[in-house]
């Protein structure tokens, strides 16, 4: 089914960030846009706010009907949704084009230049950051992002000129093989989703196949310092880039009053006085990618100090709630060891003599028992830990793996509980923390308001 020919599109599991951001896309196209959530949210809410029709029933004649005709209806649906879902089945046997999230996203890599940005961690930030640099500059983009830009305080952006699209590239499911990159960057592979990739070496197999989809004359801009080996076709270019080393590089850092600058080091322009708008440590590296493809998108020096210089952040990546001369409170979506094992550094190097207490939530029962162990060593370098009940998203339990896994490797000495998330609010009502972080990919976050609010209180 081509674009062309699509009046209504039906969502499974509309709520999700990067669903939500392609339903925008099509609302903007005039199309009718419709689907099926499993809860009600923040995001649906203001999808519905914005025309799409929604419901939280696992029902068929719930579908509009406007969304029953399959000559003229693509129907969405994202990977975490059972293959027996009612809704899911019934347009498969009625003969509709049922697509996964990834493969629309494939398609919109055919008709514009995709921009793509790939990595066990990092992704969301740099495309954001990669983004709201190119938003704001002569060349402007498109994009389709995993969280909600402080900027924008949406997932999507739209042009009307441009032929750039951002996209963050989910490795989960191998959703990233259905795209065709012009240009993209490669954060990190450490090993993840195991449950579908079942060793490390097919993890980095499915990268290394993901390199061979970039289109010639585009580009990859990867990390230096990782084990999978590109191999490209001929005609796209091969950069590296890290924190001080490679083609791409941040020199002269300055970390200090609130404040990270450095000088931008480029095979095309060099460009001093970086300031990060939203300072955090990690964020320099992912800001040296960011730049990398926003520069040999065609930003100049400026538009790049200026678009570093005004970006506010994401929604949940290393997001401040809170500070004042009592608190420290943030939120971030850290789930993977490496992600808490960069948090955790960028924490304790903003607040080096400060005591720093985290509540984590693992997330997924297959991803806490292959990383206990890592899980524990990035936690340790904080001086408490609360760790809540794994959180199960699409997994049915495993005998034997709980958070408990986790609560006896930590450190000696360390500071340590297990609670429940029912008992998370009652617990920091009776406390007093210094620095508070919640960490986590599950449903912890839905009660940042109210420990916010809790902490203003106090």
């Amino acid at each position: 089914m081509e674009i062309k020919n699509i009046k209504s599109v039906y969502f499974i599991g509309a709520g999700g960030i990067g669903m939500s951001a392609i339903a925008r896309y099509f609302m903007h196209c005039g199309m009718v846009v419709a689907g099926y959530d499993k809860t009600p949210s923040e995001l649906t809410r203001r999808l519905e706010k914005e025309g799409m029709l929604l419901h939280y029933e696992e029902n068929v004649d719930e579908i509009p009907h406007a969304c029953k005709n399959p000559q003229n209806t693509l129907v969405v649906y994202t990977p975490a949704v059972p293959a027996d879902h009612a809704e899911l089945v019934w347009f498969r046997e009625k003969g509709f084009e049922v697509q996964k999230r990834a493969q629309v996203l494939g398609t919109l890599t055919k008709m514009l230049k995709g921009l793509c940005v790939a990595g066990t961690h990092g992704k969301t930030t740099t495309s954001s950051m990669c983004a709201h640099i190119l938003h704001q500059s002569h060349v402007d983009c498109n994009a389709f992002l995993g969280g909600i830009t402080k900027n924008y305080g949406t997932n999507y952006l739209l042009s009307k000129e441009s032929d750039y699209v951002v996209i963050e590239a989910d490795e989960f499911d191998r959703s990233f093989h259905w795209l065709r990159p012009w240009m993209t960057v490669i954060t990190s592979t450490d090993p993840d989703h195991l449950d579908i990739y079942g060793t490390k070496e097919a993890y980095l197999e499915s990268f290394r196949h993901y390199t061979t989809l970039i289109q010639p004359g585009g580009a990859l801009i990867i990390h230096r310092n990782l084990e999978m080996k590109p191999d490209v076709q001929d005609g796209v270019k091969v950069y590296d880039y890290s924190l001080t080393e490679g083609d791409f590089h941040a020199e002269n850092i300055q970390i200090g009053n609130g404040e990270i600058s450095f000088d931008f080091v480029s095979p095309i322009e060099c460009v001093k006085g970086v300031q990060l708008g939203h300072p955090v440590p990690i964020n320099i590296e992912n800001g040296v990618a960011a730049m990398a493809m926003a520069q040999l998108s065609g930003c100049t020096a400026e538009e790049l100090r200026y678009g570093m210089r005004t970006f506010h952040g994401v929604d949940r990546r290393f997001d401040f709630k809170l500070k004042d001369d009592r608190h420290v409170f943030l939120s971030d979506y850290a789930h993977h060891p490496k992600e808490i094992l960069a948090s955790a550094k960028s924490i304790r190097q903003l607040y080096q003599d400060r005591k720093i207490t985290a509540i984590f939530q693992p997330h997924l029962y297959t991803r806490t028992r292959d990383f206990y162990r890592e899980f524990a060593e990035a936690l340790s370098l904080l001086d408490e830990v609360i760790l809540c009940d794994i959180y199960p998203a699409r997994e049915e339990p495993i005998p034997g793996v709980t958070s408990k896994l986790i609560y006896d490797e930590l450190r000696p000495g360390i500071e340590r509980s297990m609670i429940s998330l029912a008992d998370v609010l009652p617990l920091v009502k009776s406390r007093d923390f210094d620095v508070l972080v919640v960490l986590g990919a599950g449903d912890l976050d839905n009660l940042v308001p109210q420990i916010t609010k809790l902490l203003k209180e106090k």
